[in-house]
């Protein structure tokens, strides 16, 4: 294909923003990277609802909204206004949107290819319609359900769940996983060759999430700041254990946790029965552009993933946006997140869980703005030397072209 051709792509996102959340930034990046390198997008994602479940007045109970939004073709489709929480309503959730997007995807104007972030109504689509499809790994879902104790091992639906994977997995004619760490799991549980792997890193918009000035100066409160999801998959006692220390040893401190999820409430008892009047806490989920500006605001930034009993092989979206404001990055993980975080020298590494390593590198950067502001320079150059949408578009452009479609 070459020419003035541009190669028409569908995509399916139960998440797309303004939802937040990894799949939701991943599909979005995905889609604007692809726009922005001459491909005609169409993308079939839910009415926003995740994580609470407030589906907006202007969608509700519609069955279909088609929108246009930055050169691509969105058509929303409806979705139960449920909070996503516990494993049978993410399940009901999934079935949902898996029966809507079929009925929306009749909205679909003619397509090449499809790229699959939610995989039923993407691999049905396809191949009713005679397309390639390439499905998209997030994350380990399966694996990630019983490592947070969500459903039991040997749960005859997990077991259900195992075949179900392993269906559309062969029916997949490509597999774009965000980190390598997936891939030896995925073809040893499932039998996939290696061959069918791309690895598409999530990237990061680098017009909304750039440098500002006006922080580093060595001089008020010193600001570590996590942004995101509240879920069941980040560790928040190791963070208000450290807030309980610092408050004696560095009341110059203070941290800022600000989004929306199940574990609000636990984080806000938590703050009010310990007094930390150290940690400020923004229950609210905010838009991208506010998520942005608050990440600008403080000095360090935190990823504080829970321990797993094992490494962590996924890479969270959340690293890049902190790489790209240019701060320095204090990742609490084991495996792929702090492999990356020490090839790009752009933070510290301290194992989940450990409460004290956490307020000893939160000093250490107190007393060594210099060495915080390197880091936070290395994250900003390499995200924009390889993660910015346009490079994660072409990249994944020229893998349905020469991969898929061939």
């Amino acid at each position: 294909m070459t020419g003035n051709h541009r190669l028409k792509v569908a995509v399916f996102a139960q998440y797309y923003p303004p939802d937040i959340g990894g799949s939701a930034t991943r599909a979005y990046n995905v889609a604007k990277g692809l726009a922005l390198n001459g491909c005609d997008v169409t993308v079939v994602a839910a009415f926003p609802h995740y994580p609470q479940g407030d589906v907006p007045q202007k969608y509700r109970w519609k069955p279909v909204v088609v929108e246009d939004d930055e050169g691509m073709r969105i058509i929303r489709t409806f979705i139960l206004p449920l909070k996503s929480e516990g494993f049978l309503k993410r399940l009901i959730l999934m079935g949902a949107f898996a029966v809507s997007a079929l009925f929306a995807s009749v909205f679909v104007r003619s397509t090449e290819i499809v790229w699959a972030s939610s995989w039923a109504p993407a691999v049905f689509f396809a191949k009713a319609s005679g397309k390639p499809v390439v499905l998209n790994v997030d994350d380990l879902t399966l694996s990630d359900i019983t490592d947070l104790n969500l459903i039991d091992e040997g749960s005859i639906i997990l077991q259900i769940a195992k075949i179900v994977y392993g269906f559309f997995y062969k029916l997949g004619d490509a597999i774009t996983p965000i980190s390598p760490g997936y891939i030896d799991v995925i073809s040893s549980k499932y039998g996939i060759s290696k061959d069918r792997f791309h690895v598409v890193r999530a990237g990061v918009d680098l017009s909304m999430f750039n440098v500002k000035p006006g922080k580093n100066d060595g001089g008020g409160k010193f600001t570590v700041l996590y942004s995101g999801a509240l879920s069941v998959a980040y560790d928040f006692d190791q963070i208000l254990t450290a807030a309980q220390v610092l408050i004696v040893e560095a009341p110059e401190v203070e941290f800022v946790i600000q989004g929306g999820g199940e574990y609000a409430s636990f984080i806000e008892k938590s703050i009010l029965e310990a007094g930390l009047r150290n940690v400020v806490f923004i229950n609210q989920i905010v838009s991208r552009a506010k998520v942005a500006e608050l990440l600008n605001e403080a000095d360090a930034l935190i990823l504080p993933l829970k321990n797993f009993g094992r490494p962590y092989l996924g890479l969270s979206t959340k690293l890049y946006e902190y790489q790209a404001v240019g701060k320095p990055i204090i990742c609490c993980a084991d495996g792929v997140p702090s492999e990356y975080i020490k090839e790009t020298k752009s933070g510290l590494v301290i194992t989940p869980g450990d409460f004290q390593s956490l307020v000893e590198s939160i000093i250490f950067l107190t007393k060594n703005r210099e060495n915080a502001i390197e880091m936070g320079k290395n994250g900003r150059i390499y995200v924009e030397n390889n993660l910015s949408l346009e490079k994660i578009g072409q990249e994944l452009e020229k893998i349905l072209l020469t991969e898929v479609i061939k």
